[in-house]
């Protein structure tokens, strides 16, 4: 547990409860005998499950001997094993009735792996003919795997399971390789440097992951996601702290922000980038995609980037200064704020 908090920790992540698995242990035999005194559990070779199919859904199942038979779908829960032990499924249905109890939900999100559909579709089903909850209050929220590039689930060159502490560690070396050779915190403290790693780093990171769709597995290559050029995160960090310095030199200057007038091509290419905001959020709420900001905040840097090109900020005079600068302003509060809801921290510097 403490390792855990201390990998989400690094991540910008905390949670309001830290329950395991043995915190739903002590609901499951009184539960058993609740379905059990329902009628929903059948003695099946010694073993008690609960059908969770329907009244004709089946599927084509092959035997060993080649034989197609048609079967129920979805497979019935194994509540309590032919030894007596309750299973994985057993322990789901607890939580689902601990949650129930304890937080009275009115939808619980399963972010898990995709693979686990069936599963949980199973747990579902049963949870709601044992009547404790719902079955459109549960969903489960599918994401793909990160793999490498055998196209597998990402492993160690040991072969074993990648821990998430050294994934981080391994992102935070390639970000400080990447600083020095773009020449970058050369008048940074050892403390900031070491701050403006960590956030590259988690850039990188999450923004590889968030920028696919969440059911879609993806191929890891760190070298390639750490880049400060293409669809990266520390590419979209390096856009917002150009924003921020430009801002800065101009208040330095005592330059302001004034009313917007759209003329140039490239102002009005970032005028409707901006204007994409809303969008982009109602539908990665709607369908619970985060890819939908990060697709935005990519667009609104490149946006940014022909912008700034063709339309000098600071160099420019009057209400055409005030004008870009407004619109360097507004994007830099869109992309920082998208960002944010990514998971992602802007540095002052880079």
């Amino acid at each position: 547990m403490e390792a855990q908090k201390r990998d989400f920790a690094a991540l910008g992540v905390n949670f309001d409860l830290w329950l395991g698995e043995s915190d739903a242990d002590p609901l499951i035999p009184d539960m058993v005998k609740d379905l059990e005194a329902k009628g929903l559990l059948e003695e099946d070779q010694g073993a008690r499950i609960l059908r969770v199919a329907g009244p004709g859904e089946t599927k084509k199942k092959k035997l060993d001997d080649g034989t197609v038979v048609e079967v129920e779908s979805p497979d019935p829960l194994l509540v309590v094993s032919s030894e007596g032990s309750a299973m994985y499924g057993t322990t789901d249905l607890a939580t689902i009735l601990q949650r129930t109890r304890d937080q009275n939900p009115e939808l619980i999100l399963y972010v898990v792996d995709q693979r686990q559909a069936d599963h949980f579709e199973q747990v579902y089903r049963a949870a709601a003919k044992a009547g404790y909850i719902a079955r459109e209050a549960l969903e489960h929220i599918g994401f793909g795997t990160m793999n490498g590039t055998d196209g597998k689930p990402f492993k160690t060159r040991a072969g074993g399971v990648l821990k998430l502490r050294d994934l981080i560690g391994q992102a935070e070396e390639k970000a400080r390789e990447r600083l020095k050779e773009n020449e970058i915190g050369a008048d940074f403290s050892a403390e900031e440097f070491e701050d403006v790693a960590h956030k590259i780093a988690i850039a990188a990171i999450k923004f590889a992951d968030l920028s696919n769709f969440r059911g879609t597995s993806y191929v890891f290559d760190l070298d390639r996601f750490m880049s400060f050029e293409g669809k990266t995160g520390p590419y979209l960090l390096y856009q917002a702290v150009r924003i921020k310095s430009i801002l800065r030199k101009a208040e330095e200057q005592g330059l302001k922000a004034g009313p917007i007038a759209v003329e140039h091509d490239a102002e009005r290419a970032l005028a409707l980038a901006l204007d994409a905001f809303d969008g982009a959020l109602r539908a990665a709420y709607d369908k619970k995609a985060p890819h939908f900001l990060a697709e935005h905040a990519y667009s609104l840097a490149q946006a940014f980037s022909g912008f700034y090109t063709h339309c000098p900020i600071l160099p420019a005079e009057g209400a055409i200064r005030a004008s870009r600068l407004a619109l360097a302003g507004a994007t830099l509060k869109q992309l920082t704020l998208t960002l944010d809801l990514l998971g992602i921290a802007v540095p002052e510097r880079m």
